[in-house]
């Protein structure tokens, strides 16, 4: 258990929407019912046609959602940062889970069940809205991946690969170096691209002075032409 005043702390402002959502009853309930659990680099957190029964928030570090397709190939669906919440719309569809979690460094993630959060949610309309505007938003987020992954050239895939990396996880103190260290092939996961194919259009970006590499770490010299690909692949 967690005390409210602890929880309040680490909700901080990032999270202000859905906790002033709660009446202060609510908030006592949530607090009670509130732990957190630490994974390790690529621990999984939870994994496809497992039964959903949580809601987890990314306190510290990074997660993946990610599926697995023909052929073991794997999928990267989604990145989350701290604050964020995930795990729950297999929940609300009364459904197994379609995808897996797992976090790609070590991660401190906060827990809450989510038959606590279905029993606020039959009380609370605001709270309900909340979850909705989430799931809606996904949603169209969803939409506009599967028009880039499927539409775009190598190029764009790769390059948007790398501005969503930046938008999500910002930069390192030089203001250019991205501030998660990615595989070549979760790059390619991400990218929907083999790993060959990553590693050779990474390479091609060195060479037109978009980017500097060095092992895992990747430092982006001209974000503008980066966007310009990524819109026009």
């Amino acid at each position: 258990m967690i005390k409210k005043s602890t929880l309040e702390r680490i909700i901080g402002d990032d999270l202000a929407e859905l906790w002033n959502a709660l009446t202060q009853d609510e908030k006592r309930v949530i607090a009670e019912n509130f732990h957190y659990e630490r994974y390790k680099k690529n621990q999984i957190i939870y994994a496809e046609n497992e039964s959903p029964e949580n809601l987890y928030c990314l306190l510290e570090g990074k997660v993946k959602l990610y599926k697995s397709g023909i052929g073991d190939r794997v999928q990267i669906l989604r990145l989350y940062r701290p604050v964020q919440y995930f795990g729950y719309r297999a929940y609300f569809a009364r459904e197994a889970y379609v995808s897996s979690a797992a976090a790609f460094e070590p991660s401190v993630l906060g827990i809450v069940p989510m038959k606590i959060v279905e029993d606020i949610i039959h009380k609370n309309n605001d709270l309900a809205l909340f979850f909705i505007h989430e799931l809606s938003r996904n949603l169209g987020g969803s939409d506009t991946k599967i028009i880039n992954l499927t539409q775009k050239h190598i190029r764009g895939r790769l390059a948007e690969a790398l501005l969503i990396l930046a938008d999500n996880y910002g930069y390192e103190a030089d203001g250019a170096t991205l501030k998660i260290y990615m595989s070549r092939e979760d790059l390619a996961n991400l990218s929907n691209m083999t790993t060959s194919n990553a590693i050779r259009t990474l390479t091609t970006f060195v060479n037109e002075k978009l980017i500097l590499v060095d092992g895992r770490k990747i430092r982006i010299i001209n974000e503008p032409q980066l966007r310009k690909i990524s819109k026009f692949g």
